[in-house]
């Protein structure tokens, strides 16, 4: 499987436990004291962990550090969109599409030769 699969795929599955971690509280433990839900995420963030450093590391024998963090802001904004929308119950906002379109300029550049 090729490096930038290999590390898109795993750059995914940890951000959506990062988005989780990050925000799920809100919804699911907005009635309990701070310290759960922080405890709860850093719990959800260890499993993220799990998939994000071996991500960067497979992906940094191939991408440089700004290729890789312009790869992974967008997947967080490929996950985040569809968790705000799905499991936030938050409204769709074409915001979401000019961010998407300011990202894409940092693909380019960043990955132009």
């Amino acid at each position: 499987m090729p490096v930038i699969l290999q590390t898109t795929l795993l750059l995914v599955v940890a951000n959506i436990f990062m988005t989780f971690a990050w925000y799920a509280h809100l919804r699911n433990l907005n009635d309990r004291a701070w310290y759960i839900a922080a405890f709860a995420s850093w719990f959800i963030a260890l499993i993220e962990y799990m998939f994000q450093v071996p991500a960067n590391r497979i992906g940094y024998s191939a991408l440089n550090i700004s290729q890789l963090k312009i790869l992974q802001e967008i997947i967080t904004l490929s996950v985040f969109v569809p968790f705000s929308i799905l499991y936030m119950e938050q409204p769709l906002k074409l915001d979401y599409l000019w961010a998407g379109c300011c990202l894409m300029g940092a693909v380019y550049f960043n990955f132009r030769s």
